[in-house]
């Protein structure tokens, strides 16, 4: 894994050797080039380890997503903002079986550095609202339902939501 600078410089240094071979008359090699460089743009914006995270999140594997986000040393200087968010999203995701205190501070992490997608800031919120609940902290936890209820576009959390809005109930 390299470091995102690293990256933006290879990628600088392909697109100009790709033009020295533009000019040189080798159109085919400067084409292949500039798609060469495309990847390492392609993995300055998505992170090749967070990536493999989410595949092996995909596929329920724990152990695995854990291996590829330990193999990120020092997040701060490998990860734009955003995938440092979703750095502290699946660390939340991975954290929220065993040590609740320890989710919510990825979560909360994760928030505040943004994540991309809707679903993932409503699922975040919702993680949250749950370890609010089973903190005892009932306006907290009304409060990041219904922020999650609003950002959950597609209503694929509905079920979730309502069943936590249940369990509130009883508290």
């Amino acid at each position: 894994m390299f470091n995102k600078n690293i990256k933006l410089i290879l990628a600088g240094l392909i697109i100009f050797y790709a033009g020295y071979q533009f000019v040189e008359g080798n159109i085919g090699n400067g084409i292949a080039l500039i798609f060469l460089s495309l990847i390492f743009i392609f993995l300055y914006f998505r992170n090749e380890m967070i990536l493999l995270a989410f595949l092996r999140m995909r596929k329920q594997d724990m152990e695995g997503t854990q291996k590829w986000l330990d193999k990120i040393k020092n997040p701060e200087a490998a990860l734009v903002t955003k995938q440092q968010g979703y750095y502290n999203y699946l660390h939340g995701i991975l954290h929220s079986q065993k040590n609740l205190t320890q989710a919510e501070k990825y979560f909360k992490k994760a928030l505040k550095l943004g994540l991309t997608m809707d679903y993932d800031v409503a699922m975040a919120k919702l993680s949250l609202a749950g370890i609010a609940m089973q903190k005892r902290r009932k306006r907290e936890a009304t409060t990041l339902l219904n922020e999650a209820k609003k950002l959950d576009k597609n209503n694929m959390l509905t079920e979730q939501i309502k069943m936590m809005q249940q369990q509130m109930k009883k508290i």
